[in-house]
Order: C-alpha cells, then sequence, then structure tokens
C-alpha cells in the first residue's frame, strides 16, 4: 500500500481496497477520511464497501467525496472540520492521493501556514498543490 505521512495525525493515500483496511487499522489508523466520489472509474470500491471494512477493523470512517478538480476553500474547511473531530491519527484517500493532500494544505493555508513549506511538504512526497495554493 503507497501513502504519505505528512504528520502525526493526518496520511493521505491513493485508493484503497477493502483488504487494506486491516493493514490500516494495524498501522494504528483510528479514522478514515473517503475524499472519493463513488463511481469516478468502473473498478473502484464503492464506499459502502470501504465503509463495512473500516467497522469491521474498528475504525471511524468519513465520506467528504470531492470531484476532481471542483475542489474549493469551502471543501477545504470542512476537510478542517473533520479532522479536527476525528479520532487520530487519521487516513485519507482518493483516486491519487492529490485532492486529500490539496485539501489539508488549503487547510492549512487558512491557519497561516507558509504556501512554500506547504508546497515543500507536498512536492516530497510526490504531490503538487502549488496551483491550488497560489489560487487562495
Amino acid at each position: 500500500m503507497n501513502f504519505a505521512k505528512l504528520d502525526d495525525t493526518l496520511t493521505v493515500a491513493p485508493q484503497i481496497t477493502t483488504a487494506e483496511v486491516a493493514e490500516i487499522a494495524a498501522l494504528g489508523y483510528k479514522t478514515i477520511i473517503c475524499n472519493r466520489p463513488d463511481f469516478e472509474q468502473a473498478e473502484q470500491p464503492e464506499f459502502k464497501e470501504i465503509e463495512a471494512a473500516a467497522k469491521q477493523n474498528g475504525i471511524e470512517i468519513v465520506y467528504q467525496p470531492i470531484v476532481g478538480g471542483k475542489l474549493g476553500i469551502k471543501d477545504a474547511e470542512e476537510f478542517l472540520e473533520i479532522l479536527r473531530n476525528a479520532q487520530k491519527p487519521v487516513f485519507a484517500y482518493c483516486r491519487t492521493g492529490t485532492r486529500c493532500i490539496t485539501l489539508w494544505s488549503l487547510a492549512e493555508r487558512s491557519k497561516g501556514r507558509d504556501i512554500n513549506e506547504l508546497a515543500s511538504l507536498a512536492a516530497s512526497h510526490g504531490y503538487d498543490v502549488s496551483g491550488a495554493l497560489a489560487n487562495l
């Protein structure tokens, strides 16, 4: 399973499988956030499947579907609120992880964190959030 640990509270990843939920639980994650709408691609598992696996493994799960290319500051504010209320650590996923890390970066920027620091951190994990941060 491929993932990027951003800090002690949040890890982001591409699409996960139901089988990987047990591994996520074994790694100590307490909450999963799904930022991927159902049916983006034919082969992706539906949220209800991941939700059932999460419940079976004692993990909280939150569905915040974001359509690719339509992510906005309100979505980031909602993501920040989810993170504030979630049992930690949190494991967030979407198709590639980009929406998750972009949501986190925008939320962190709204708290006053430096744009260059956020872009650099994302880039160190293979993600480019510079465009989203520049559009603030």
